[in-house]
C-alpha cells in the first residue's frame, strides 16, 4: 500500500515548465481551437442529436449533451486531467499529483508548443466532453436522467482518462509509437463501443421495430452537423498545438475527408434507396470527420480521400445493414458512425501515415509494417477494456440510482414532459 501511494503522488514529470516563453501566435490559435471544440458539445452535437430524436424527447436529448459538458468541466479539473496527463504509473494511468490542478499556475508552460499549460488543460477538457456526450445518442428516449449524470462522472474517470493516458499521457501505447492525432481511439472508438454496450444493457425502446420512429427536425440536425464540421477544425487542426504547417495540413485534410464522406454516403444511398436524403448527406460528413480524426496530422490528400470515402460507406452499412442484421437499438447510430469509423480511421492511420506530411509518423505504405500492428494492439486493448469497464459501471450506477431505465409510462409520455416538465415545441 505504501508503495502504491508513493507512485500515486510522484512529482509530476509531465508538462509544467517555468522557463519556457509563451508563443503568442500558438496561444492565440489554441484559444480559438479550444473555443471551437467547446462549441461541439452544447451546440453542435445537441442540435445534431436533438433533431434526430422524436419531438417528445428533443429537450431531454439536448440536455444530455449540454449537461455532459457541464459535468466534464468539473470532473476534468478535479481529477480527470491528472489521471490522464500527470506522472505515469506503470504506463496505465496518471497520478493524482495534478488533482484540482495542483502544481499548475499561470506561469506553467507546455514545452514545444509554448502555450500556457492551463490552456492545454481546457483544450483536453473539451475532448473529454465530446466523448461522453457522444454516448448519449445510443441510449436516448429511455435512459434515466439521473443515471446519465452519475454514469458520466464514472465513465470519464475510469474509461476515458486512463485510455487517454495510454496514448497521449506517456502511457504504454504512446511509448510503443501508437498514432492518434486527435482522438480516433479515445474519443470516437471509446464512445461508440460504450454506446452500444449501454444500448444492449438497457434494451430496446418499447416501440422500436413496431412503428416508425421519425426525427423531430432534420433542419436542426443539418444545422447541428454544419456546426460540428466547423468545430472539427479546432478538434483536428488544433491538435497540432501550434499554428504551424501540420495544423494547416490537418485543416485541409479534415475538410476533404468530410466532403468525400458525405458524397460517398449520398452515392451509395442514392443507388440503394433511389433517394439522396439530407440526413444521409450530413451523416456521411460526420462519418468522414470521425475517420480522419486520428489521421488528420499524419496523412496527405490521397490518404484523406480514401479514408473519407470508405468512412461514408462504413457509416451507411453500419446504420442500414449491421444494425438491422443484429437487431440492436442504438438510437442515433453512435456505434455505426462513430465507433466503426473510429476503428477504421485509427487502423487506416497505420496504413497511410506519410512522413513527408509529418516526419514523426510512417505507415505501411511508406515502409513501416510494424505501425499497423501497433494500431491494432491499441484498438483491441481499448475495446476490451471499454466493454468490461462499461458493463461494470452500468451495474454500479444502476444500483446507485435505483435503476437505469425510465418507467414505461414516462417513455410513452416523452421525457421532455416526464423528466423536465417542458416541451420542445409548443405549436
Amino acid at each position: 500500500m505504501k508503495r502504491f501511494l508513493y507512485f500515486l503522488f510522484l512529482p509530476t514529470l509531465s508538462f509544467a515548465s517555468e522557463s519556457s516563453k509563451i508563443d503568442t501566435g500558438n496561444t492565440a490559435w489554441m484559444l480559438i481551437s479550444t473555443a471551437l471544440v467547446m462549441f461541439m458539445t452544447p451546440a453542435g452535437l445537441a442540435l445534431f442529436y436533438g433533431g434526430m430524436s422524436r419531438s417528445k424527447n428533443i429537450l431531454n436529448t439536448m440536455a444530455m449533451s449540454f449537461v455532459a459538458f457541464c459535468i466534464t468541466s468539473i470532473v476534468w479539473i478535479f481529477w480527470g486531467y491528472s489521471l490522464a496527463f500527470s506522472s505515469d504509473i506503470f504506463g496505465i494511468v496518471g497520478s493524482l499529483k495534478n488533482a484540482f490542478l495542483m502544481g499548475i499556475d499561470l506561469k506553467s508552460v507546455l514545452p514545444d508548443a509554448n502555450i500556457p499549460l492551463l490552456l492545454f488543460v481546457v483544450f483536453q477538457m473539451t475532448f473529454a466532453a465530446v466523448a461522453i456526450a457522444l454516448i448519449s445518442g445510443a441510449v436516448i428516449e429511455r435512459v434515466k436522467f439521473g443515471f446519465w449524470l452519475v454514469f458520466s462522472i464514472f465513465w470519464i474517470t475510469f474509461v476515458y482518462s486512463p485510455v487517454v493516458h495510454w496514448e497521449w499521457g506517456n502511457g504504454f501505447l504512446q511509448k510503443q509509437g501508437f498514432l492518434d492525432f486527435a482522438g480516433g481511439l479515445a474519443v470516437e472508438t471509446l464512445s461508440g463501443v460504450s454506446g452500444i454496450v449501454l444500448a444492449l444493457l438497457l434494451g430496446k425502446r418499447k416501440d422500436y421495430g413496431k412503428k416508425a420512429i421519425l426525427p423531430s427536425s432534420i433542419v436542426l440536425t443539418t444545422f447541428g452537423a454544419a456546426l460540428l464540421w466547423f468545430s472539427w477544425f479546432g478538434f483536428n487542426a488544433g491538435s497540432s498545438l501550434k499554428a504551424d504547417e501540420i495544423a494547416v495540413s490537418a485543416f485541409l485534410i479534415t475538410n476533404t475527408a468530410a466532403a468525400v464522406g458525405s458524397l460517398g454516403w449520398m452515392i451509395i444511398e442514392w443507388f440503394v434507396f433511389k433517394k439522396p436524403t439530407i440526413l444521409g448527406i450530413v451523416s456521411g460528413a460526420v462519418a468522414g470527420l470521425v475517420a480522419i480524426t486520428p489521421a488528420a496530422g499524419y496523412v496527405g490528400l490521397l490518404g484523406s480521400i480514401i479514408i473519407g470515402f470508405i468512412a461514408g460507406v462504413i457509416g451507411f452499412l453500419g446504420v442500414f445493414w449491421l444494425k438491422n442484421k443484429l437487431g440492436y437499438d442504438d438510437s442515433l447510430d453512435v456505434f455505426g458512425i462513430h465507433g466503426l469509423n473510429g476503428i477504421w480511421g485509427t487502423f487506416a492511420t497505420g496504413l497511410f501515415a506519410n512522413p513527408s506530411v509529418n516526419p514523426t509518423a510512417k505507415g505501411v505504405l511508406y515502409g513501416n509494417f510494424l505501425q499497423v500492428l501497433i494500431q491494432l494492439e491499441g484498438i483491441v486493448l481499448a475495446i476490451i477494456y471499454t466493454v468490461f469497464v462499461t458493463v461494470v459501471l452500468f451495474y454500479i450506477v444502476s444500483f446507485i440510482t435505483k435503476g437505469s431505465r425510465v418507467a414505461e409510462e414516462e417513455e410513452t409520455m416523452g421525457l421532455d414532459e416526464a423528466v423536465h416538465g417542458e416541451r420542445g415545441f409548443n405549436l
